[in-house]
């Protein structure tokens, strides 16, 4: 597990092995709202995104501008269909 891709859902225990940060600061960051996931179960859930955004914000804003790009190419092109 070495690449964050934005689009794959953590677990808190693999989000941890990406930052390479221990579990009390993984807890801290979902309390203080610094890395935001979504709650199932009794479990955390995080996108890679997220990871991204707090790993590097500049990585994040390349990969938001590109999906946007195709997102709105598929629209262009599926909208007579």
């Amino acid at each position: 597990m070495g690449e964050i891709n934005p689009n794959e859902v953590y677990t808190t225990a693999e989000a941890e092995k990406l930052l390479k940060v221990s579990n009390s600061t993984m807890k801290r960051l979902l309390k203080k709202g610094l890395l935001r996931a979504n709650k199932v179960g009794k479990q955390y859930r995080i996108l890679g995104h997220e990871l991204l955004r707090i790993v590097s914000p500049e990585v994040d804003k390349k990969a938001t501008n590109l999906y946007q790009k195709v997102k709105i190419k598929t629209i262009d092109k599926t909208k007579d269909w």
